[in-house]
């Protein structure tokens, strides 16, 4: 989580805008496109926080336009602005004790499946349990009060999950995805109103796990590092 965090504090110290790319991710060309026109369209709404290339809702769609905001951070590619990566973010979390006592995260998501997920994740993340930075930039986001762009087409896939990845060992239905391209022009959303029916798809899909797959995996895991 430090190498990846000092490395973009790094990037920000050269440039005022930045479209980041995860090694192990291929992206579609109009990519860096979609990321160059919105990062000069957003440039000066503190609204927004990131543009992602990721997509994760298998052809599900709430609008016909070409992206879509959401409370979600993916970061497999994406682009951010220096004043938003300087002011927010924070590798330690610092924040957390007191968002978790206060009980604000019960603002930040609606129902409790979901308040309770990232509570159990965050807290993971504050104590060292979890070894990633990209946790720590969607809560920064979601304590910043911002909002994140994502794309109804995918743009980045990531093929770096396998029995030879680093962290990534175990197959996930997000990787490997096929990738489409971005129509231009972009056609933008008329209001900045976070799209409660994408993000709840991808919530259910990907991380309201049942309680036997979550044992199966822990099993999994626990098999290949001691056998």
């Amino acid at each position: 989580k430090v190498r990846v965090a000092s490395g973009i504090d790094w990037i920000f110290e050269q440039v005022e805008e930045a479209i980041i790319l995860e090694d192990d991710c291929l992206p579609h060309p109009t990519f860096f496109r979609y990321c160059e026109e919105l990062l000069s369209f957003y440039r000066n709404d503190q609204r927004v926080a990131m543009i992602s290339g990721n997509n994760f809702l298998q052809g599900f769609q709430a609008s016909d336009n070409s992206y879509y905001f959401s409370n979600h951070t993916h970061g497999w590619g994406w682009a951010t602005w220096r004043d938003r990566w300087q002011k927010d973010y924070d590798v330690e979390m610092k924040a957390w004790p007191y968002v978790r006592d206060e009980g604000r995260i019960e603002n930040w998501f609606e129902t409790k499946v979901e308040q309770k997920y990232w509570s159990r994740t965050f807290e993971k993340v504050y104590k060292g349990r979890i070894d990633t930075y990209d946790y720590q930039w969607f809560f920064a986001v979601l304590l910043n009060g911002r909002h994140s762009i994502l794309p109804n087409v995918n743009l980045v896939s990531n093929i770096g999950f396998g029995s030879e990845a680093t962290h990534t060992i175990n197959s996930s239905p997000m990787a490997n995805l096929p990738v489409k391209e971005m129509l231009f022009p972009l056609k933008h959303p008329q209001k900045m109103v976070v799209s409660r029916s994408s993000d709840a798809f991808f919530f259910d899909k990907f991380c309201n796990v049942p309680v036997h797959k979550r044992i199966i995996k822990k099993l999994l895991r626990f098999l290949r590092v001691y056998i």
